[in-house]
């Protein structure tokens, strides 16, 4: 299977649900036509570099997913029949790609960051930290 990354922004006028509806609708469309989704990455409102359909703002999402090369085809049909979808680009990674070495798994590390931040809180808190550091910036 092929690896692709699709970016597109949303309309930034839209209802979080109407906003999920479309994030929904896409990855639906990769899994219907025989992809597998490895990652949807929502990075939120951002402000756009220049005005697209005179909007300022978008919703970015970024799209990973396996697929054969008659999938891009669909998913940019789609794309471009959305009225909510301000713009998209859709770029392979690779030719051959194993979709379940590409999904991330869960496991015990997640929890990490988190106690990782609490730590250095408490540390901050107790004046633990090397003090021989200063910031000279």
């Amino acid at each position: 299977m092929r690896y692709y990354e699709t970016l597109y922004i949303i309309n930034p006028n839209l209802a979080d649900e109407d906003y999920r509806a479309v994030v929904a609708k896409f990855t639906d469309v990769v899994e219907k036509n025989s992809g597998v989704v490895t990652k949807v990455d929502e990075w939120g409102k951002k402000t756009l570099a220049y005005d697209i359909k005179k909007f300022d703002k978008g919703f970015y999402v970024l799209l990973q997913f396996c697929g054969e090369a008659g999938l891009t085809a669909e998913l940019k049909r789609e794309m471009g029949l959305d009225d909510r979808v301000l713009k998209y680009q859709t770029i392979k990674l690779s030719d051959n790609a194993d979709p379940e070495k590409l999904k991330p798994e869960p496991g015990p590390g997640e929890a990490e960051p988190v106690e990782a931040v609490e730590e250095a809180a408490d540390s901050e808190k107790t004046g633990t930290e090397d003090e021989g550091e200063e910031d000279g910036v």
